[in-house]
């Protein structure tokens, strides 16, 4: 915790330093152009692996960066991005060596994630999903949260002119690839 606590006090002190009324003006609202949805993973960090300042992505995280209806955190997390926030673009970012792709390739998957794993098992082909990279499979699951996310009743509700772009951080050499870009 001490650790924490030390980085904050430097990142604090960087930042005054930097610019002495960056949080007052943080203070003053939030007003992002970009919505991010990304994996849980802690190698993937939307505002790290962009170095976009505080304030500039709105993010959701959940593991395999799922798109679902069902999933109240995400579905509120939308409509705040696109009704409250009036995003311009939505970031689907999955990445390289993802474990919940990796899992929704396993015969036995844990009572407690079984569902959510599913739903990443769903988005992949049926079949010859073994004979596929785990890379290969990764982008092929970010492109299918692409077109969820364009059907999601939220965003046909107030997505008009909303850019869906689907993007794959590559964990081995920290290039983040375009995927899909629907304009």
């Amino acid at each position: 915790m001490e650790k924490l606590k030390e980085n904050n006090r430097q990142f604090v002190s960087e930042r005054l330093e930097h610019d002495p009324s960056y949080f007052h003006q943080l203070k003053q609202g939030q007003h992002p152009d970009y919505f991010v949805l990304s994996c849980s993973d802690s190698r993937v960090c939307p505002s790290v692996i962009t170095k976009m300042p505080l304030g500039n992505l709105f993010s959701h995280r959940n593991v395999g960066n799922q798109v679902s209806e069902n999933d109240e955190s995400f579905r509120s997390s939308l409509y705040f991005a696109l009704k409250v926030l009036k995003v311009k673009k939505i970031l689907i970012i999955g990445h390289t060596g993802c474990s919940g792709v990796k899992f929704a390739l396993e015969d036995h998957i844990d009572d407690e994630v079984v569902g959510w794993i599913n739903q990443i098992k769903a988005s992949l082909p049926k079949e010859r999903t073994r004979q596929l990279s785990l890379e290969k499979l990764a982008e092929i699951n970010v492109i299918a949260q692409t077109k969820n996310l364009k059907k999601h009743p939220l965003y046909l509700k107030y997505g008009e002119r909303v850019t869906v772009i689907g993007c794959l951080f590559h964990v081995e050499s920290g290039d983040l690839e375009i995927l899909e870009n629907e304009d």
